[in-house]
């Protein structure tokens, strides 16, 4: 899985740059706004993947091979119809975007149109893909999905280069070609499953349950109300934006959340891993070892993305001016946003999982989507009432960060007995007391040395040194340190 996120993370960043060189600014923010939900269907297809994967965990934790085949020829059924409604929808919701919603160049409406078409065609083979994603992830086949990962880059690479060569007009090519990518993973993904996994049988009449139907629909619905609220947010977020300073800062905004989306993959990775664990512990009914690896996965995996976050936060405008060479206004400081409020939500990723496995998620999920919503309502008066660009993250900071922190947390300790004060004891306080260890020593190396690559590697020397020595000290209890040096001895 870090092999794989080592490659994509390196060429999506040269994508990216290629992507911004042959755009352009403006073009770039087209895209971005109508577009660039295709880089939030990863998100919406991993978050409504939960819901399969849960209960596809949860079998295989029993071991009950029947059972998993019902769950993926109903999951298959529901995700169908998903993806049906999400198409009707969103052709629904194109009439207003597009007379009225949308601050788009009129020159440039027919291009943005195609690209809204195209995303659609997109959204509906991501989530028709969700039930396969969720057999790979229950079976942790990690070195597949790596694969499919790397695959998928290198499409998107080669993509971004014939944008640079066509005499076409880039936009409307880059928006074609892009919706041909998950036809092809899913056309790969479905020859292997059905090849290498005995649950991966279509036949939903033969394994119809209405019992269970009646379950997982309502799991994921709710699940899927959590995922459509967290994509709103974060499109919404761009329509404000540009509704009232157009498509410039709209290509700011969407830098950042392509380098905090590269950047969240460090622990994304490791969620991979740990949440199988987490559900299949819950299907086995083991609640001690579901709720230990959740306090430690949302420790350890805040721990790998501070380890990238910090040094990136104190070095951002150097990092980018040799990234993109021309930098959009306003760029440097939604990027640095934005990885804040990515760290503070990676603090409770696992104990979101441990929510989801234990099944019962109606009122968490209203109120973990009441608090996703709101911040696209705050930043609209915000901008209404003249305030700066920047207030498009203080809600996101406050309410979808924190807040939402605070519900998750909450319900953790309601559903499945994690202790508040044991988290903020193995989590918060570690967790804040690296992040200002790293900060000051990171920061002491501007005062020594002039903006360079020595001073950006002796940035990453000495916030490498403060987490390890908050590690060692107080970031870790003593029966982690104990395994750690048993690792390391071996």
């Amino acid at each position: 899985m870090y092999v794989k996120m080592g490659v994509t993370i390196l060429v999506s960043l040269y994508t990216l740059r290629l992507l911004l060189a042959s755009l352009g600014a403006a073009d770039y923010g087209i895209f971005t706004i109508i577009g660039g939900a295709i880089a939030m269907l990863g998100f919406l297809n991993s978050t409504m993947a939960n819901a399969t994967q849960r209960f596809m965990s949860y079998a295989e934790g029993g071991g009950d091979l029947e059972q998993k085949k019902k769950i993926f020829n109903i999951s298959l059924i529901l995700h169908v119809f998903i993806s049906l409604l999400t198409c009707l929808l969103l052709f629904f919701v194109s009439v207003p975007l597009f007379n009225g919603i949308l601050n788009i160049q009129p020159e440039r409406i027919y291009a943005a149109k195609i690209v809204y078409f195209c995303l659609t065609f997109s959204t509906m083979l991501t989530i028709i893909n969700t039930p396969y994603d969720a057999v790979i992830n229950a079976h942790e086949n990690m070195l597949y999905y790596s694969v499919i990962g790397v695959f998928e880059s290198l499409l998107k690479l080669l993509i971004a280069i014939y944008c640079v060569y066509t005499l076409y007009d880039k936009l409307i090519v880059y928006g074609l070609l892009m919706a041909i990518v998950p036809l092809i993973t899913l056309t790969i993904m479905k020859v292997y499953c059905h090849r290498h996994y005995e649950e991966c049988v279509i036949a939903p009449c033969r394994y119809w349950d209405g019992v269970l139907v009646k379950r997982i629909a309502t799991f994921s619905g709710w699940n899927f109300m959590t995922a459509i609220s967290s994509l709103f947010t974060f499109q919404g977020m761009g329509l404000v934006l540009n509704h009232f300073y157009g498509t410039i800062l709209n290509a700011a905004h969407g830098i950042a959340l392509q380098v905090n989306s590269q950047l969240s993959q460090f622990s994304v990775n490791m969620m991979k891993a740990l949440n199988p664990v987490i559900v299949k512990n819950a299907g086995a009914g083991n609640y001690d070892m579901m709720n230990k690896a959740t306090i430690e996965g949302c420790k350890f995996s805040t721990y790998i993305m501070l380890f990238f976050a910090v040094p990136l936060i104190i070095e951002m405008p150097y990092v980018l001016k040799i990234w993109l060479v021309e930098v959009p206004d306003w760029t440097v400081l939604f990027c640095i946003l934005q990885i804040v409020v990515g760290v503070i939500c990676q603090m409770t990723g696992s104990a979101s999982s441990a929510i989801y496995a234990q099944g019962n998620i109606k009122w968490y999920a209203i109120y973990k989507s009441l608090m996703n919503l709101l911040p696209v309502i705050i930043a609209y008066f915000s901008f209404a009432f003249g305030c700066a660009p920047y207030w498009l993250y203080v809600p996101m900071v406050v309410v979808w960060g924190i807040g939402g922190d605070i519900v998750i947390v909450r319900y953790a300790q309601k559903l499945c007995g994690i202790s508040i004060l044991l988290f903020v004891k193995r989590v918060l306080a570690p967790v804040l007391g690296a992040s200002l260890m790293m900060l000051l020593m990171g920061w002491s190396s501007k005062f020594f040395v002039e903006e360079s690559y020595l001073r950006l590697i002796s940035c990453c020397l000495l916030t490498t040194v403060g987490l390890l020595v908050s590690l060692l000290t107080f970031g870790m209890s003593n029966d982690e340190r104990l395994r750690v040096m048993k690792m390391l001895r071996r």
